[in-house]
């Protein structure tokens, strides 16, 4: 029986309903995964993960899985990592007891953007035993936080600048971030990737750290239903996030000043909160610097009109807004293997995504969907044009870009080989 412990940012929705806490619709392949694992033969599940406030690591039991929750710095996005980890009086000691109370075989961390995961891979102290999935990679995105955005906006001032820093001032404190993430990094044995992307940067990392590849399952809703040209609004496009520089807004936003010229219906729909709203006190104070960009890309183009913030959505209602949309657009300055462009796949959509981090691993340029250099807004509008106006590329397209998700996404290979990962890791 082998003792694995997973150590993520954040508790499945079946765990933080039993504590009572906000489900998060994110990450919902970690769902998918656990659901899978705590049915395995041979497999003892646990799983930690950080919550706010408390003074005691919380645990208990839902179905096969063992949770536990420890402390979390309160100030976790906004302290540089060295500092989060001083200030957090509890986190080490309750990852310390966890680790004495589950004394695992496998350590897994998903994730390494915050300081638990350096913290649960230097309390663990067994490299050959610890592995670390990478989600994204600090280090290297905030080269790219702000890619595209002009230097006047970069240190515009606005009263959340006080808390979080201006655009140069966020990038910087992802740099410092950064380098916790490398401590971790170099504190394991085994990386767990999916692409080009993540193998070359962990390699320069930490050279000798032996690397596995699986890829990621998605969530449950995305497994059904398939896009149809009949029955999706002409001319749509949705974006499934847009709150940060990274996901690239401000490069949709001047492709849209191209695209509406000839598609004057043309509509840009994006899942999440407007960031642009200014309405109440507290909207006001977090209102970004780089919300103020795209207010001003919006008011200055005349497009208050033909873009729709949709507020948060749940797993399927952002599966409807993928089935309804004429096209998915990932724009972003760097990714992984972004998965709401392999939502967006297995669903059968016609897709356009920038050229970045692993994207060339999901999804092959003009068979499956089109691929743009990531700086070239110009060439983003050229490829929705193109979608829009081509009804029979759109849909042989999302075909073939459905059967390559349904491969890169299959749940029950994806499980067998992290199994076998695991195995390796155990037995040698």
């Amino acid at each position: 029986m082998k003792k694995i412990l997973w150590v993520c940012n954040i508790p499945i929705p079946r765990i933080a309903e039993h504590i009572n806490t906000n489900v998060q619709n994110i990450a919902g392949w970690l769902t998918g995964f656990a659901n899978k694992l705590e049915k395995t033969d041979g497999i003892e599940f646990h799983y930690a993960f950080p919550m706010l406030g408390i003074k005691e690591v919380i645990s208990g039991k839902v179905g096969n899985i063992n949770y536990y929750a420890f402390s979390q710095p309160k100030l976790m996005g906004f302290l540089p990592v060295e500092d989060q980890i001083k200030e957090s009086v509890y986190m080490r000691t309750h990852i310390r007891k966890i680790l004495s109370i589950v004394s695992p075989d496998i350590l897994h961390i998903f994730g390494t953007e915050y300081p638990h995961s350096l913290v649960a891979a230097e309390e663990f102290g067994n490299a050959d035993r610890t592995v670390i999935n990478i989600q994204g990679l600090t280090s290297v995105c905030w080269m790219h936080f702000n890619d595209g955005i002009p230097f006047r906006e970069l240190k515009r001032f606005v009263i959340s600048n006080i808390a979080r820093g201006n655009l140069l001032g966020q990038s910087k404190n992802m740099k410092k971030r950064g380098k916790t993430e490398i401590k971790a990094i170099r504190n394991a044995g085994h990386i767990i990737g999916r692409t080009d992307w993540d193998e070359a940067c962990v390699k320069q990392i930490s050279p000798d750290i032996k690397y596995h590849f699986c890829n990621e399952s998605l969530r449950d809703s995305f497994y059904e239903g398939k896009w149809q040209y009949d029955k999706c609004k002409k001319h749509s496009i949705f974006m499934s996030q847009a709150a940060t520089p990274i996901k690239g807004l401000h490069f949709m936003i001047r492709a849209l000043c191209d695209i509406v010229k000839d598609y004057p219906d043309a509509h840009l729909y994006i899942a999440g909160n407007d960031i642009t709203k200014r309405d109440t006190i507290y909207q006001k104070l977090k209102f970004s610097s780089y919300a103020a960009y795209i207010n001003d890309l919006i008011r200055k183009n005349n497009l208050e009109d033909k873009i729709t913030f949709l507020g948060s959505l749940d797993e399927e209602n952002m599966r409807d807004m993928y089935l309804d949309s004429h096209v998915f657009v990932c724009a972003s300055s760097i990714e992984n293997s972004p998965n709401s462009l392999g939502e967006a796949m297995i669903l059968g959509m016609p897709c356009v995504s920038s050229d970045v981090g692993g994207v060339k691993n999901m999804m092959t340029h003009e068979s499956e969907g089109y691929v743009y250099q990531a700086t070239a807004p110009y060439m983003l509008s050229y490829y929705i044009k193109k979608i829009f106006a081509d009804e029979e590329k759109a849909v042989e397209m999302g075909n073939a870009a459905k059967k390559h998700a349904e491969t890169t996404h299959c749940r029950e290979n994806n499980l067998q080989t992290l199994l076998k990962i695991y195995d390796e890791i155990y037995y040698s």
